[in-house]
């Protein structure tokens, strides 16, 4: 069980490692459902191809759409877009930057679905199959079929249990050249797509470096000051609940107080823990004791989000630091000398 929350605090952690392994996942994933998915051409002219189209392109849709919702980053985009202007600006650029690195993750696993299904083939032999100039494939005594006969033959290709016309066309031969056709088709999409990403990945930050560090950090950081205020919010939640639960104690008066708090002989330094608790607890509300409060603060900070500008309290700190260190010196400096004694030691041996 502790490595297992290791593990989810370390996920927590490293947010981009998170994710980029859920795409891993969901790639795998979207792999062995190809190859575990019972694929049935309905073997007729008009929904071979419908059939074939769709489970080349619905399924990638819905990863690509599932890559969205197990991303966190989902809920920032959307609130920074949406969010009022306040005191802080937008930046379209770092909006931008966000919703690229997402779509990228959420397109992998369809990459891989419909790599995948290119390879195989058969959605591909499914929607052509009936379509497909095989006039090479017919047997010439045939080659007078009418086009409703002939489709209606070349429907049934995919299925071999259903196909009955191994005097009028090779079922073999047709297979094997509209599979050709459908690798040939999933090498291009592959390199096509691999071509796509080396051109975003590697060479977009060599033109546009500044650009593409600035929006990378705001993005960051966006990303962490959420996580930061979630993080304040539960703190002042649970120690808003600790004094109001405290308080409710304290008010009871009757006979329930003493049936409750029955007498608990403590040493000293217990009473102090727990009035150091206490304490604690009372610091960490920041003097938001209100509900009221409390939602004046959370409606102001959605509708106008302070600027990003870090207050001068550090920088006079330092400020002090450094004429104490100053004053130090110049005491060290204009402090007289001491003089120097020197002490002999006899002995009277």
């Amino acid at each position: 069980m502790d490595k297992f929350r290791i593990m989810v605090q370390f996920l927590q952690a490293n947010q981009e490692s998170f994710m980029n392994g859920i795409c891993g996942i969901m790639a795998l994933a979207s792999a062995q459902m190809y190859s575990s998915f019972e694929f049935t051409c309905p073997c007729l002219p008009a929904y071979n191809y419908a059939y074939g189209i769709g489970i080349l392109i619905v399924p990638p849709i819905w990863f690509f759409l599932l890559g969205y919702v197990l991303n966190n980053n989902i809920s920032v985009l959307t609130e920074e877009w949406k969010r009022p202007m306040g005191k802080r600006r937008k930046d379209p650029a770092v909006l931008r930057y966000m919703f690229s690195s997402m779509t990228q993750r959420a397109l992998i696993a369809p990459v891989v679905w419909i790599a995948v299904t290119l390879m195989d083939g058969k959605s591909f032999l499914c929607a052509f199959s009936a379509t497909s100039d095989l006039s090479e494939f017919l047997n010439d005594s045939y080659k007078s079929l009418s086009k409703n006969e002939l489709e209606k033959f070349q429907a049934r290709i995919p299925c071999e249990d259903v196909f009955d016309g191994h005097e009028i066309i090779s079922r073999d031969a047709a297979t094997r050249y509209i599979r050709c056709f459908s690798q040939a088709c999933g090498w291009t999409f592959l390199m096509i797509i691999t071509i796509v990403a080396f051109l975003i990945r590697a060479i977009r930050p060599c033109f546009t470096q500044a650009a593409f560090l600035k929006t990378k950090y705001w993005s960051h950081y966006i990303d962490t000051e959420r996580k930061l205020f979630d993080e304040m919010c539960k703190e002042h939640a649970k120690s808003f609940a600790k004094v109001c639960i405290q308080q409710y104690f304290e008010s009871i008066s009757g006979e329930i107080v003493p049936q409750l708090s029955t007498p608990i002989k403590k040493g000293k330094g217990n009473k102090d823990d727990d009035g150091e608790k206490q304490k604690s607890d009372e610091e960490k509300l920041l003097g938001i004791r209100k509900e009221d409060d409390m939602n004046k603060v959370l409606w102001n900070w959605h509708t106008c989000k302070p600027p990003l500008l870090v207050n001068k309290r550090a920088e006079d700190m330092n400020g002090h630091a450094s004429l104490d260190t100053h004053s130090f010196s110049n005491e060290r400096h204009t402090q007289k000398p001491m003089k120097k004694t020197a002490v002999a030691y006899y002995s009277k041996v």
